[in-house]
């Protein structure tokens, strides 16, 4: 059984920065995309960003794109998600979770996608 496990969560003000971790494995992080999702109180699931570190390819939601950058480690097997300038909106539990794909497109941004998901890590933003 495939494996993610986030940390990273954690309690900031409006306006700052937390980077998040997404532990996996080398078969994992070499044959998947990894996406970071998000699900606040009350609301659906929503993918945020996606990696595909084999080909380069990553993929931004618009409510992130420009605040927030993912990025890979192989020699740790690690998916990182910047989040700068933080807003209180973006409060929420963040998963990393991984499917089967070439490359990241708005598939990778839907959760009934997903193959494999890790438990999650909370952020709140105060404001």
């Amino acid at each position: 059984q495939e494996q993610l496990e986030e940390s990273g969560g954690g309690v900031v003000q409006s306006g700052g920065s937390l980077r998040l971790a997404c532990a996996t494995s080398a078969h994992l992080l070499g044959n998947y995309a990894i996406t970071w999702f998000r699900q606040a109180p009350g609301n659906e699931r929503e993918g945020i960003s996606c990696i595909r570190n084999r080909y380069n390819s990553t993929l931004y939601a618009d409510s992130v794109k420009g605040r927030f950058t993912i990025s890979a480690d192989t020699a740790k097997d690690t998916v990182y998600l910047q989040m700068n300038s933080l807003e209180p909106a973006d409060t929420a539990v963040y998963y990393c979770a991984a499917v089967s794909r070439a490359s990241c497109s708005s598939y990778n941004l839907r959760a009934y996608s997903m193959n494999y998901w890790g438990k999650g890590t909370l952020v709140t933003v105060s404001s």
